[in-house]
């Protein structure tokens, strides 16, 4: 290990091509790195954060844990989530009060995604559109540098930012979480192919075009500088590079597959890069790209949309038929509130894929899920009431064991959600004075 000194920053390069690695035993400082290798202490990792929204709130009583504190039991929705569960916090009581009308009138699934993030109360307008800076934004600004990239949005359904898409509301609240200013939305990557690139492209359009032309894995362009930073490596750091190139070289392979079905579906027509048919695979697929993100310190700061606010996506994969908006308005009708109470589930299941995979990523003593803070909800509760309070919210990741995990914490009095964005952001060491309408930290998490 002597022999190899790497700056965190290390990419591997290739025409189109510039990979990022993992955290290695070899990116400390040559003297401490020989201490801590024989001490068996581990280099320092980055905090992370992830922000992943869906639509039309939840069956609260089926979402809802029981008990409280540190004694509480997983829910039938969250069930999923249960080997995890020493690693992740349910927060009940938060509330995002701006994403009520205030005068304004029908259009709650535009407010519920234009405050998820912001906090901030949305101008009703399908064309001059202001809200507020997002916290994911807030955080990126100041990461700007140190990451290859200061933060990647990801969603499932194609963005929509001009006309009306709720009573009145422009697409753009519909369509995004993440805001960079009041006025500019942080458009979403939906396809997987389109995302992996901005990871692991280096800028360079014709190596790229001539890649994908010799269907290359991005892995054969940089062979050459693997292999000679192989050869160097210790014997960790070596098990650490081997599992990463598998999870880089599964990834591209089930892109290429879902590209290769659609080229099948219409032999006679230039398909473009495209998305999975099913929602399963599309949303795997991008958790597995935002696992990447963070293991190589590609960025620190992700969000994901399943779906646009007010979705209508049919999960028949679930077993269920109808839309999920339409069924939100259930009006305590038996039948849809069993089908929505499944398709909560079915969400869970898939992020409870994305805690897996991030839990399976070893750094130092501890995962990638260790070292990051994940933050899963939707901007309203009762879809069918349109409510703003009570939100269902699962944060997980311990912050590099800033935070205490393994509870249910119950707030009885309504507490700003943006409260719990200002700890988020002193905890990723980028913080504000206020966000949204925080009116102080949300404490209750901390270590």
């Amino acid at each position: 290990m002597s022999q190899l000194n790497l700056k965190r920053r290390t990419f591997l390069r290739g025409a189109g091509a510039l990979v990022g690695l993992p955290l290695l035993d070899a990116m400390l400082p040559s003297v401490q790195g020989v201490a801590q290798a024989a001490a068996g202490t581990p280099a320092t990792a980055p905090t992370r954060m992830a922000c992943i929204f869906f639509p039309n709130g939840a069956i609260m009583p089926d979402w809802t844990p029981q008990g409280q504190g540190r004694d509480w039991q997983l829910s039938k929705t969250l069930k999923p989530l249960e080997p995890f569960k020493s690693k992740l916090n349910v927060i009940s009581g938060l509330a995002l009060d701006q994403g009520r009308a205030h005068g304004d009138g029908a259009g709650d699934h535009a407010r519920c995604s234009a405050t998820f993030l912001t906090a901030a109360h949305p101008v009703k307008t399908a064309s001059n559109i202001y809200v507020g800076v997002s916290v994911d934004q807030v955080a990126a600004r100041q990461l700007e540098g140190q990451t290859k990239l200061s933060s990647i949005e990801l969603g499932l359904t194609t963005s929509r930012n001009a006309g009306s898409c709720d009573s009145g509301y422009s697409c753009a609240y519909s369509s995004n979480i993440s805001w960079r200013s009041p006025t500019q939305p942080m458009s979403k990557e939906v396809t997987p192919k389109a995302a992996f690139e901005r990871l692991f492209g280096n800028g360079d359009v014709k190596g790229r075009r001539e890649r994908d032309f010799y269907r290359q894995s991005v892995l054969d362009v940089v062979a050459s500088d693997a292999k000679a930073l192989l050869k160097r490596a210790g014997g960790s750091d070596k098990r650490k590079i081997d599992e990463y190139f598998s999870s880089v070289r599964d990834l591209e392979r089930r892109i290429e597959l879902t590209e290769a079905e659609e080229r099948a579906a219409m032999p006679d027509l230039k398909v473009p890069d495209g998305r999975p048919e099913t929602f399963r695979e599309h949303a795997r697929l991008m958790y597995d790209i935002m696992v990447l993100g963070f293991q190589t310190d590609s960025t620190r700061v992700a969000t994901l949309m399943l779906d646009n606010a007010g979705g209508n996506r049919v999960y028949k994969e679930a077993g269920v038929n109808d839309a999920h908006h339409a069924l939100s308005h259930h009006r305590n009708h038996a039948d849809k509130v069993k089908s929505l109470s499944i398709i909560d589930h079915y969400l869970v299941e898939q992020f409870a894929y994305f805690l897996e995979k991030m839990d399976s990523v070893s750094e130092g003593t501890g995962t990638l899920l260790d070292h990051s803070m994940v933050m899963y909800g939707s901007g309203i509760s009762d879809g069918n009431r349109h409510q703003h309070h009570e939100l269902p919210i699962v944060f997980a990741g311990g912050a590099g064991g800033q935070f205490r995990t393994g509870e249910h914490i119950v707030r009885k009095e309504e507490t700003p959600m943006a409260n719990l964005f200002l700890t988020m952001l002193d905890t990723l060491g980028t913080p504000a004075e206020s966000i949204g309408d925080s009116t102080g930290r949300f404490t209750d998490i901390l270590a």
